[in-house]
């Protein structure tokens, strides 16, 4: 499902996913409430969302979204420069989110990596964001640090990683590991800390003060 106000945008997207032989368009919506209104009665596996839109917004949408039974992947679509609420957005039950002049060869990867359950965070711009907008998020609470607790030394260093924007072969080559040990560790840390994927583990790692947006390490 394709959810932007702008009907240029669809159109582009809709052009380019049209072509895809395994991806369907199966709806689209101007704004996040009509979005809601159509996920009721229209099933999708992946929702492309906006985040500045009029009426509802891509953060409201995305959480009434997961409120709904069985709720798509929601993959945030933001310009960077001055979509601020994407991390917020994260928070709220999005997948990850990718910048809308995306190469169409990067999309199609991205809503496959979705739809089959892992996070799309592009790690530079995972990186730049936090670190501009973490501490100037509205209604931003401190997580609860208590689940930092169990994770063994390791684990926590890869959840740092991970929190800092590297992709799993980054933090592979960073502790010189093979790129399958840095999956289960992160499967483990997902686990212990009951988040759900990789976006909420940055989430989380950002929240507790784990690590801090403007170039601090780990808490001690």
């Amino acid at each position: 499902m394709l959810v932007d106000d702008q009907e240029l945008v669809r159109a582009g997207f809709r052009m380019v996913l049209g072509a895809q032989p395994d991806i369907e368009v199966v709806a689209e919506a101007p704004d996040g409430g009509r979005a809601v209104e159509v996920l009721r009665t229209v099933r999708a596996d992946v929702v492309l969302m906006d985040v500045r839109m009029p009426l509802v917004d891509g953060v409201e949408a995305t959480r009434l979204i997961q409120a709904l039974p069985d709720p798509p992947k929601v993959l945030i679509l933001t310009t960077f420069d001055i979509d601020e609420y994407v991390y917020a957005a994260l928070k709220a039950g999005a997948s990850g989110f990718l910048l809308k002049d995306v190469p169409p060869s990067d999309l199609v990867s991205a809503i496959h990596s979705v739809h089959a359950g892992d996070a799309v965070m592009a790690p530079s711009a995972t990186r730049r964001l936090l670190r501009r907008f973490a501490v100037h998020l509205p209604g931003a609470d401190v997580a609860d640090a208590g689940g930092l607790a169990q994770l063994t030394a390791r684990e926590r260093e890869v959840l740092v990683l991970v929190g800092r924007g590297l992709s799993n072969s980054e933090i592979a080559g960073r502790l010189t590991l093979a790129e399958a040990t840095v999956k289960t560790h992160l499967g483990r840390v997902l686990a212990k800390l009951g988040v759900r994927d990789r976006a909420q583990a940055v989430v989380y790692a950002y929240e507790t003060g784990l690590i801090t947006p403007f170039g601090g390490g780990p808490r001690e």
